[in-house]
């Protein structure tokens, strides 16, 4: 299919613009505050979307997995991230914690659901992540590396949020195989909005700025990402192997990597250009389809 050749490389962009949002979001808005609105106008997106195509609303259990999904897919794993940034972990080392999610995800994989990977699978998983520490390598020794021991609480939280997103992927596969895939994602932002309005009301004092920067970022992180990403995860989620479809987050910070040069005029460094190369191999073994056995 036409979609599933041109999924993977359509994620990972909108995927990994997600950083660049954050970066201009952070300036004139709170990280809850922010995502509580992004999950209240997504899960809008959603519902005008299933109304148009006369989706199926799941009932029951599947609606309340939905919502639980959608809890730590987006709740926890978003509000996480974007707090721990947001309270002194530098972007390096929350870098270095999200790409450990493709390991997370295909151990969790193989313990809970019996996905079995071939060596090579195995081999680009780790590649994946060597990859990713050499790109980022040379945030680790700016100033800002220093000071993670004062920092325990937010890396913390970041840690929590990368485990968070590895449960909210497996149990999406293992449980949400069958129903509308709108009505799905609708439940889902329902979810993460009910665990982030408390923290919104609870610890911040809803700073949303209202610049067109602001309204340009809220925009694209609905549509483009919320909409467009995430239908475009499930869907490959949907349609092939768990971890392979998280090893696709691997290529995320390199990409992003690239929007900022473009964005913000961020120089490409060397280890950059070498850890993407490594990654770009890292995915390849890792969403390689298997050799068809030879027939006698």
């Amino acid at each position: 299919m036409t979609l599933d050749r041109f999924a993977p490389a359509i994620f990972v962009f909108l995927w990994s613009t997600g950083w660049i949002i954050a970066k201009y979001a952070a300036l004139h808005s709170e990280p809850f505050s922010f995502l509580m609105i992004r999950y209240a106008l997504s899960a809008v997106a959603f519902c005008a979307i299933c109304l148009a195509i006369r989706a199926k609303w799941p009932s029951g259990a599947l609606a309340w997995r939905a919502v639980h999904s959608g809890v730590f897919l987006h709740g926890f794993y978003l509000g996480g991230v974007w707090w721990a940034v947001a309270h002194g972990v530098p972007a390096g080392i929350s870098g270095i914690i999200a790409a450990m999610q493709p390991l997370l995800t295909a151990l969790a994989a193989s313990v809970l659901i019996g996905e079995r990977l071939r060596p090579s699978q195995t081999a680009g998983l780790a590649l994946g992540f060597i990859g990713i520490a050499v790109a980022i390598s040379p945030k680790l020794v700016q100033p800002g590396a220093s000071d993670l021991l004062h920092a325990g609480i937010p890396l913390a939280v970041n840690l929590v949020a990368m485990f968070a997103v590895t449960y909210g992927t497996i149990y999406q596969k293992k449980h949400l195989q069958d129903g509308d895939l709108t009505a799905i994602a609708t439940l889902q932002y329902l979810g993460a909005l009910a665990l982030t309005a408390p923290f919104a009301l609870a610890f911040e004092t809803f700073r949303f700025d209202g610049t067109l920067q602001t309204y340009a970022a809220l925009a694209w992180s609905v549509f483009g990402i919320s909409v467009g990403g995430i239908a475009l995860l499930l869907y490959l989620i949907r349609r092939g192997q768990v971890s392979r479809a998280a090893s696709l987050i691997y290529l995320c910070p390199p990409t992003v990597a690239v929007q900022a040069l473009i964005a913000f005029g961020e120089p490409l460094t060397p280890p950059l250009i070498v850890g993407t190369v490594i990654v770009a191999a890292g995915v390849y073994l890792t969403n390689r389809k298997a050799p068809r056995a030879a027939k006698a």
